[in-house]
């Protein structure tokens, strides 16, 4: 993640990793979620934070969970349902439920399916936010599947040439193993930055970069720019104008809605608000394409000498150009971060953690669990 978006060295406070999951999982019960929803939500989120996606993790995101569950418009114990179903795909409407916590269990099912016929793909409509589409993904790439996740969601971005938001950010996310490599994830926006980012810039005070958000009136602001209040600014396709490919970013994010939505039997969220977002889930088994033993691509040499594969390597290594001091392979970037934040914590912004995630519970800390010693660390 770029520098901008992170919280400034002197303002960090760092939680462990085990605390900061036992206090979200209590914020979410607060919410009236049960305890194994709430323990999912805390995984979803608080893995997210340790794989550097600050965006969409603990920080930024779960007060607008609160937030919603407060006001209705999430469901806490959605009874959510297959209302179609072939041995390779399912539809589930998920009754409004958060899509962080639905979407493993999506997932799981497609991983199911996959196991038996070798292909899993599920779709869901009536569903609310899907947190980091990546991490949906990853968990088919920890059964030694393929794993795609993708979501449509409400209009933010303006296509090619247009002065109207049509699409969301409609981010997708391919995950593959690696036996001893970390896995092959990637996982983005098909705009030109997420929209949880230009929320992560407003708190920590960054300007968004040139290409990133139109005016009102959709031309592209190709200079540095402060955030501008929610609604007197669009979102850019991944590309920013046409000369630099912007009609690409478009053009994926219409194959994203295509995806989640034709494929759930809905309309796109900006002409049928009441089905709420559209997400896909998909698992492909590796062992039904080819043979097993060919996964070995993806893994280290088999003679021991610790060099990545010859796909790996062609895949994503490369000598660093002059200006770059990072060499990093697929999925290397994240799975780092991951291993240095379970060691040594994950930061926070003492002001955003300790303060409205308690009064968004019950308006007082002492109403839901916070363990002792945290309260004392990010309260002082």
């Amino acid at each position: 993640m770029l520098d901008r978006f992170k919280v400034p060295l002197a303002d960090q406070v760092h939680v462990s990793e085990a605390v900061l999951r036992q206090t979200v999982a209590a914020i979410f019960e607060k919410c009236n979620l049960t305890p194994e929803d709430a323990a999912i939500g805390a995984d979803v989120l608080v893995t997210t934070d340790l794989r550097g996606v600050e965006s969409h993790g603990v920080s930024n995101m779960l007060r607008s969970y609160v937030q919603s569950y407060q006001k209705g418009d999430y469901n806490p114990r959605p009874n959510w349902r297959i209302v179609r179903e072939s041995p390779s795909t399912a539809t589930i409407d998920g009754d409004g439920g958060l899509g962080v916590i639905l979407g493993p269990k999506a997932m799981r099912i497609a991983i199911d399916k996959a196991k038996a016929v070798g292909v899993g793909i599920v779709t869901m409509y009536n569903g609310r936010h899907l947190g980091a589409v990546g991490h949906h993904a990853m968990l088919a790439a920890k059964e030694d599947m393929v794993g795609m996740c993708m979501t449509a969601t409400q209009p933010g971005v303006v296509p090619t040439f247009g002065a109207e938001r049509r699409f969301g950010t409609n981010p997708i996310a391919i995950a593959a193993p690696a036996k001893q490599q970390p896995p092959v994830l990637f996982d983005v926006a098909t705009s030109a930055v997420a929209g949880n980012k230009i929320g992560l810039a407003t708190r920590v005070g960054s300007n968004l970069l040139p290409g990133w958000v139109a005016d009102t009136e959709g031309t592209p602001i190709m200079e540095e720019t402060p955030v501008r209040p929610r609604g007197q600014y669009f979102q850019l396709p991944l590309g920013a104008t046409r000369e630099l490919g912007s009609h690409k970013g478009y053009g994926l994010a219409l194959m994203v809605e295509t995806l989640c939505t034709m494929l759930s039997g809905t309309l796109p969220f900006g002409l049928e608000r009441d089905t709420g977002y559209k997400h896909f889930f998909a698992a492909y088994s590796i062992a039904a394409f080819t043979s097993t033993l060919l996964k070995s691509i993806w893994t280290r040499c088999s003679t021991g000498c610790g060099r990545p594969s010859q796909r790996q390597e062609r895949s994503g290594y490369s000598i660093p150009a002059s200006w770059n001091t990072r060499k990093n392979g697929s999925g290397e970037s994240t799975a780092s971060h991951s291993t240095k934040r379970s060691s040594s914590g994950l930061r926070r912004s003492p002001a955003n953690w300790a303060s409205h995630h308690c009064k968004h519970c019950s308006g007082d800390s002492s109403d839901f669990f916070v363990p002792l010693a945290l309260r004392a660390r990010v309260l002082s």
